[in-house]
């Protein structure tokens, strides 16, 4: 059974939809700790999420009882300007949140391929369901690193799939990628999908009109009905 799209909640800039959806985040994990005693916060790099880490940081959580995980990673050691690992270390751990516990997914193997397994494994000491999962999408409609055209891409969609990590590869991108699966990113009490500027809300547009999955992997978290998913915008 196929939901319809979710409604963009629009914001009138960035630090309106970060500040919002940075107290959303506080209340799940708050709540997560007092029912469960940890919490998981599940997160995407690049640009749009920087300023929501930095008013994340400075809410005082207990903050030794949230697991913080990658959704996504190049495949780059954490000093690399290009890795995900780097970013939420230099911004989201500090302050309050400097004693979260973080779980990366980059690790010795010399490909994400082979490195796949390795990089599951970590995620048995993060509490699932996930709490919170925050994505990104590219132009291309790629959310975590599921990337049109990847040749990996179809297992990675597979909903029959178990939870996993998978190597991911993008005809554009420079970096071979480490990227959880549909059905890891789908096994979450909620996912948001945070874009801004008018050249991703087109996106987003387009990939609530009908076509394939494989051509904007987006689609696969917005065309279900197991897990609630909130787009949230700002110009």
């Amino acid at each position: 059974m196929m939901n319809s799209e979710p409604t963009v909640q629009r914001f009138a800039d960035l630090e309106a939809v970060s500040r919002e959806l940075a107290m959303q985040i506080a209340a799940s994990l708050t709540a997560a700790i007092g029912a469960r005693g940890l919490a998981s916060l599940v997160v995407s790099g690049g640009r749009s999420p920087v300023r929501l880490f930095e008013i994340l940081r400075a809410q005082p959580l207990e903050w030794g009882r949230v697991c913080v995980a990658l959704a996504d990673e190049r495949w780059v050691g954490p000093e690399d300007a290009a890795s995900n690992e780097g970013l939420v270390r230099d911004v989201l751990l500090k302050e309050h949140a400097a004693s979260a516990r973080f779980h990366g997914l980059k690790n010795g193997a010399p490909t994400p391929d082979l490195g796949a397994v390795s990089a599951w494994e970590t995620f048995a000491r993060v509490p699932r369901p996930f709490d919170a999962v925050i994505l990104g999408m590219g132009d291309d409609g790629h959310t975590a690193s599921l990337f049109p055209a990847s040749p990996n891409l179809p297992g990675a969609l597979n909903r029959a799939a178990a939870a996993a990590c998978i190597g991911m590869r993008s005809p554009v991108a420079p970096h071979p990628r480490m990227s959880l699966n549909l059905t890891a990113l789908l096994d979450s009490r909620r996912v948001v999908v945070l874009i801004t500027g008018e050249s991703k809300l087109r996106t987003y547009t387009a990939a609530c009109a009908e076509g394939p999955v494989e051509a904007m992997p987006v689609r696969a978290l917005l065309r279900q009905s197991r897990t609630p998913v909130d787009v949230m915008w700002s110009p």
